[in-house]
């Protein structure tokens, strides 16, 4: 029993919210002119102090990415949620939230002074009774929305939180609401905003979560449940209360019995039944996107950075998590499996030595990113084999943004390929003979380079090595077209030796190859450089490779073809922007060298589909085998596939005298583990993207030139790779 002074206090609290509600009631549904005048003048003057409309915005939905056939990703959300049509609900939900939550829903106008005054007599009486109508909760829940939405948190008031004035302002507005929304419209709308636990917001992402239906498809027992949880969702959690969810649910039954929502008969067998769950919690983010989580991370970076999509990362973000966008992207989502299962395969992310893997691959003369796998596992978690940073990415985008790219890998003799197209370039013939048996390049070598100066020697004297092949069997006499497909580093000087270096930088500027971590242009101020000693991102080298098999057409790559809103607007995605920047007979030239490496060359071996369609590829090593490549493509698929040690490029990572999965290597060359996987992955890439066969070049590309005289050929000064390097990086090149 109350005490008198506590009853008291109750009765009076109760005597003067029944007032205001009477005055705010009349003053809101009656002419004024009907109420006495100083009550009229008292509601007048309190009600002016509250808005009239409530701003309804669009709550906060979440974000789906989509691969290039329309299948999920990932899933980004700040509140897991998916606003559906009130057609497309159960009537059984609709009947069960109205009996438990709002009975006389369809009658009153907002605010229900019979349920207000049961609701104060309940609680003066010590018996604590809801009083909010669903038209109260949804301007409520509205209200919660706008702050957040807005990034005030801080004003989010609940419960017992909220002051007499505060409750007045819900009553009024929604009064207010009632005169512009139909109660279909009001319905429909707070069954889409109400937090159903779980991080669950809105009866479709409900019944998807707690029983793996859409909305539409929910049985009565199902209905009551979630329609239980509502008044309170963690006590009424119906995966971690299952007592409190039953009885609950069975409340909401009786109440639908009582006001004849159906029948007896019917309540009987849902209130006999158990809370079945069958529990589908939604992955958020790209630690969820199991088959790409690295792509979508791309993808988040690409709309984290681009101004277009809000004035700051933070309102770009919040754009993200909560603005319901639909992402389509370039993404061939069975291709990226089967480039997932290859880097898996090929180095497990629990390696010991912790050696990484990874594919990426670009559609030629579209720029479309259609694979991107690395075999590391996206975890922020500090434990061997998870990394957070993505092989095939650059460190940074064109505009100095992060990517969350590892920066790229020394790219070895992947490099060459563009020095030859310089050559072909300038007019020269590819069949030219040059000296493979020249190895000194003392540090005052004449090198022409009208952008800069280039600097380095091979030269024992100044205290480095001389110029190494690969092995000590081809220091003679050779073709540039030999050359380059069989990967001699003596003819690469030899050409380069010929060429304006700044011409070629710009070769391999017009392909798009830029430094991975400070994206500026791969220069040629260190002769070292010329046997790809630079580090470049995979996806950059695929894509320059793309530009050859496209016939000169660079397109900048992408990973986006659509963004659509939550209204349905469509938003801008960065434009591939293609346009030719090689010659396609320069190009017509260099994709007839590299057809010869799988042919002939350094990848003659790899076990790749050579009928059918055009294909070539071109393989790469650096010293000590510490980053190996190769890199090649058809006119349909452009492929780099790269493997070696993202930790570092010290001793303790270098390749050699070293057993992979169960296979012995002397030496790990750009053919091997990184090969294998290329020409596997091409195999299955290749037949599904239309591939035509590259155009021949012209024939003066193929001429053979007047023999040069023997003052033109340098006496070889070695036979031999030194055993030991010195100031200028040594590359070992397959």
């Amino acid at each position: 029993m109350l005490k008198p002074t506590a009853f008291m206090g109750k009765l009076l609290l109760f005597v003067t919210v029944s007032a205001l509600t009477g005055l705010l009631v009349t003053g809101l549904a009656l002419p004024f002119a009907a109420v006495g005048a100083s009550a009229a003048g008292f509601s007048n003057k309190l009600l002016a102090s509250f808005p009239d409309e409530l701003e309804v915005s669009r709550q906060a939905q979440a974000s789906t990415v989509l691969a290039n056939d329309g299948s999920l990703i990932a899933t980004f959300f700040s509140q897991n949620r998916d606003s559906v049509p009130l057609d497309q609900m159960a009537p059984s939900i609709k009947d069960a939230i109205i009996a438990i939550e709002d009975a006389r829903f369809y009658e009153h106008g907002g605010t229900d002074p019979v349920g207000i005054l049961r609701a104060l007599a309940a609680n003066a009486g010590g018996t604590r009774q809801g009083a909010s109508t669903i038209t109260q909760q949804y301007v409520n829940n509205v209200t919660i929305q706008s702050h957040l939405a807005a990034g005030h948190p801080e004003d989010v008031k609940l419960g017992q939180d909220k002051t007499l004035r505060d409750k007045l302002r819900e009553m009024k507005l929604a009064v207010s609401l009632e005169k512009t929304h139909t109660k279909d419209q009001i319905l429909q709308g707070y069954l889409n905003i109400i937090y159903f636990g779980n991080n669950v917001y809105g009866i479709e992402a409900a019944s998807q979560y707690y029983f793996g239906v859409p909305a539409m498809s929910l049985n009565l027992d199902q209905a009551a449940t979630l329609a239980g949880v509502i008044n309170n969702p963690s006590f009424y959690d119906p995966v971690t209360q299952p007592d409190h969810a039953l009885s609950r649910r069975n409340l909401v039954l009786d109440k639908m019995l009582e006001q004849g929502r159906i029948t007896a008969a019917a309540h009987d067998k849902a209130a006999g039944s158990p809370v079945s769950l069958d529990l589908h919690p939604t992955g958020q983010g790209c630690v969820a996107a199991r088959t790409a989580p690295y792509f979508c991370d791309y993808v988040q970076r690409l709309i984290l950075n681009n101004p277009a999509y809000g004035a700051d990362e933070e309102a770009r973000r919040a754009l993200l998590y909560s603005g319901g966008l639909t992402i389509r992207t370039t993404l061939d989502l069975p291709l990226q499996q089967k480039a997932q299962d290859l880097v898996t395969a090929t180095m497990s992310s629990d390696d010991p030595l912790q050696r990484g893997t990874a594919l990426v691959s670009v559609q030629p003369g579209t720029g479309k990113i259609l694979a991107m796998a690395q075999n590391t596992r996206y975890d922020p978690a500090p434990a061997p084999g998870n990394y957070m940073g993505n092989f095939a990415l650059p460190a940074n985008d064109s505009n100095g943004r992060p990517l969350d790219g590892a920066g790229g890998f020394q790219v070895g003799s992947t490099i060459k390929p563009f020095i030859f197209a310089q050559w072909l370039n300038a007019g020269k013939s590819m069949n030219t003979i040059l000296n493979g048996a020249a190895r000194k390049y003392p540090a005052t070598f004449p090198w022409k380079n009208s952008c800069g100066t280039t600097s380095g020697a091979y030269d024992p004297a100044a205290g480095t090595h001389l110029l190494p092949n690969d092995d000590p069997n081809h220091y003679y006499k050779m073709s540039v077209l030999q050359g380059l497909y069989q990967s001699i580093n003596t003819i690469t000087f030899q050409s380069a030796s010929q060429l304006d270096l700044c011409n070629v930088q710009k070769m391999t500027t017009a392909a798009g190859i830029k430094d991975g971590h400070t994206n500026e242009p791969y220069d040629f101020s260190r002769i070292s450089n010329l046997i790809g000693s630079v580090d470049v991102a995979p996806l950059t080298m695929a894509n320059a490779y793309a530009t050859f098999a496209s016939g000169g057409t660079y397109c900048s790559p992408t990973a986006l073809t659509g963004i659509t809103d939550n209204r349905g607007d469509q938003l801008p995605v960065p434009s591939a922007d293609c346009h030719q920047t090689i010659k396609s007979t320069v190009a017509a030239g260099v994709t007839y060298a590299l057809k010869n490496v799988l042919t002939r060359g350094s990848g003659y071996k790899l076990p790749v589909n050579k009928s059918g369609y055009d294909i070539f590829a071109k393989t790469g090593t650096t010293d000590g085998n510490i980053n190996t490549w190769t890199v090649g493509a058809t006119s349909g698929v452009a492929t780099a596939s790269w493997f070696g040690s993202y930790k570092g490029t010290g001793p303790e990572w270098i390749n050699q005298d070293i057993t992979i999965n169960g296979r012995y290597y002397p030496v790990v060359n750009g053919a091997d583990l990184a090969g294998n996987q290329w020409a596997r992955f091409m195999n299955q890439a290749a037949p599904q993207y239309s591939a035509k066969d590259f155009p021949a070049p012209p024939p003066a590309m193929l001429r053979t030139p007047a023999k040069p005289s023997p003052k033109q050929i340098p006496k070889p000064q070695s036979t031999h790779a030194p055993k030991t390097t010195g100031a200028t990086k040594k590359q070992k090149v397959g």
